[in-house]
């Protein structure tokens, strides 16, 4: 039997998860296996790089897409669960779920948009790169498309799907943990190369979860506020006003706010009100930080494109 696409296996997975039962994603993706009645060979058939199998990652995509629209959760690390909207998907589809049906749902627009948005790398989930936002593996892809057109569609899904895991991640780790992902972030950024960049005491330090030097002798110093908040939790402007006095207390006039949620309109005009120069990062951007300089992800697969080079045979 051929190996079915991702959407193929939507409406199965979801047939799977529809008892409720919370299972690991190496569970449902031996559970595929079986209902597709696939040979040991198709089993274990792997991409060209030879590092994952080719049907674990169509069952992973399956399970990423249903996951952005809101029809299966991951309660934990690894682990799968529907929903009530899954459930409501599954009932009204008895034939096939596919994108097209994922799209009545404003989570998975937003996830599908989050691929088309200009901006340049390392902007965030809202700001990922301007080509179009299906997948290669979609029917649609039309025959106008260049083989450097289909990877870069490629490349922008998968980071749009990838920064969205890392920042449901960073919304499960501790409070502390957050500050520390924080910390690690800037340092991988480059900054305090010629300094430090520390994180506080567990209890704060009059509101400042870190530091960092921008010199041997701390001089320079640029003062972090690490938050990590529910999206339905947005940072408002009072947080930005104690983040300021914070900083008066420390003499700084220079200040970095990351939060998971996002930033109220007041906050930002908060920011911009005050003498010190306060950057403000949200969780889309913060998610495409982290992505961009390799924080909390690795590299699954590179591919090489190449051309015949007509400079050369025009020599010989």
């Amino acid at each position: 039997m051929t190996i079915p696409d991702y959407q193929t296996l939507m409406r199965p997975v979801l047939e799977l998860l529809s008892d409720g039962a919370v299972r690991r994603s190496r569970e449902v993706k031996d559970a595929m296996a079986t209902v597709f009645d696939l040979s040991l060979e198709e089993r274990e058939e792997r991409l060209a790089s030879g590092r994952q199998r080719v049907f674990d990652g169509r069952v992973g995509w399956a399970l990423t897409y249903l996951a952005q629209a809101g029809l299966v959760e991951r309660p934990v690390r690894g682990q799968v669960l529907i929903t009530d909207e899954g459930r409501g998907v599954l009932a009204a589809n008895p034939d096939r779920v596919d994108v097209k049906v994922l799209e009545q749902f404003e989570a998975f627009r937003a996830f599908r948009e989050r691929t088309r948005t200009p901006g340049g790398p390392g902007q965030g989930i809202q700001q990922g790169s301007a080509s179009a936002v299906s997948t290669v593996a979609a029917s649609s892809a039309t025959t106008a498309e260049t083989p450097n057109d289909l990877m870069q569609r490629a490349v922008d899904v998968n980071r749009a799907a990838v920064e969205a895991e890392v920042l449901a991640e960073a919304l499960r780790v501790s409070p502390t943990a957050f500050e520390d992902l924080v910390v690690q972030l800037l340092s991988d950024m480059g900054y305090g190369e010629s300094g430090s960049v520390q994180r506080t005491s567990a209890s704060g330090d009059a509101g400042i979860d870190g530091i960092i030097s921008q010199d041997p002798l701390g001089l320079d110093r640029i003062y972090i506020q690490a938050k990590r908040y529910a999206e339905d939790r947005p940072v408002d402007r009072p947080r930005i006003h104690e983040f300021a006095g914070a900083l008066l207390g420390k003499q700084g006039d220079r200040g970095v706010f990351i939060t998971t949620s996002r930033f109220t309109t007041g906050a930002g005009e908060e920011a911009e009100r005050i003498n010190a120069r306060i950057e403000l990062i949200d969780g889309h951007r913060l998610a495409g930080l982290l992505v961009h300089y390799g924080v909390g992800v690795q590299i699954e697969q590179t591919a090489t494109l190449y051309r015949v080079d007509n400079d050369y045979f025009d020599t010989i």
